[in-house]
């Protein structure tokens, strides 16, 4: 196989994984305060001004390298872990692909804001729209991102592939993202930190692969060129 197509795969893994967490981060750090009904996020989107929209913006970003980091770390556990890598990695796809969606639809609150229209009216359409059957791609974005990372990480165990510690990290990414926040508002920072830690680690350990390396994890056994012999 090519060595620059192996190279290219394999860098695009990496930095998918830095740059998805980096976004992410800077979502969750600059989000506006969660209120509950249209008129007052409208206005919690409002207060918060430019930050509001950075947080948005990197949120829906953060899907696209989200998809390459999955498919990056189902690559590393094909061989070892099969089932835990296709399952992960679609999973995970459906993940970016429900959050995606979301965060578009969510994307049309900026110009709800800057439109300075009637608010109230506004506000009545975004509480409807949080009530109807669309809110299916947010329990699709959420269920998939969740059950794909936890497989995933439960791959990277098993597999022993990185740091030991990164499956634990990203155990506890979960627990702390969507348990915690209920709790706490900082609880959010913290698994921003916990998941940027976890797949910078990762993107480590894919830097750190020789090209041969990379291509075994998805090469069958059968099929594999025989490595010549160490004189």
């Amino acid at each position: 196989m090519n060595n620059n197509s192996t190279r290219f795969r394999r860098t695009t893994a990496a930095a998918s994984l830095v740059v998805t967490a980096v976004l992410s981060v800077v979502s969750v750090v600059l989000a506006p305060e969660f209120v509950d009904g249209g008129r007052q996020q409208l206005d919690a989107i409002d207060d918060a001004g430019t930050t509001a929209a950075v947080s948005l913006f990197a949120f829906v970003l953060a899907q696209l390298p989200f998809l390459g980091a999955v498919l990056g770390i189902a690559h590393l556990l094909r061989e070892r872990t099969p089932v835990l890598s296709g399952l992960g990695a679609a999973l995970g796809v459906i993940g970016a692909f429900g959050h995606a969606v979301y965060g578009g639809v969510q994307l049309v609150s900026l110009t709800m804001v800057a439109e300075g229209g009637d608010r109230e009216a506004y506000g009545a359409v975004l509480e409807q729209f949080q009530s109807s059957p669309a809110m299916m791609f947010a329990a699709m974005g959420l269920i998939g991102t969740v059950l794909g990372v936890l497989l995933l990480a439960v791959g990277l165990w098993r597999a022993k592939i990185g740091p030991r510690w990164v499956p634990a990290a990203l155990g506890a990414f979960l627990v702390v993202e969507f348990v915690g926040a209920n709790i706490t508002e900082w609880a959010s920072v913290l698994s921003g930190a916990i998941y940027l830690a976890a797949f910078g680690a990762l993107a480590v350990t894919v830097m750190n692969l020789s090209d041969h390396e990379w291509d075994a994890a998805a090469t069958p056994p059968s099929t594999r060129r025989p490595q010549p012999a160490e004189v």
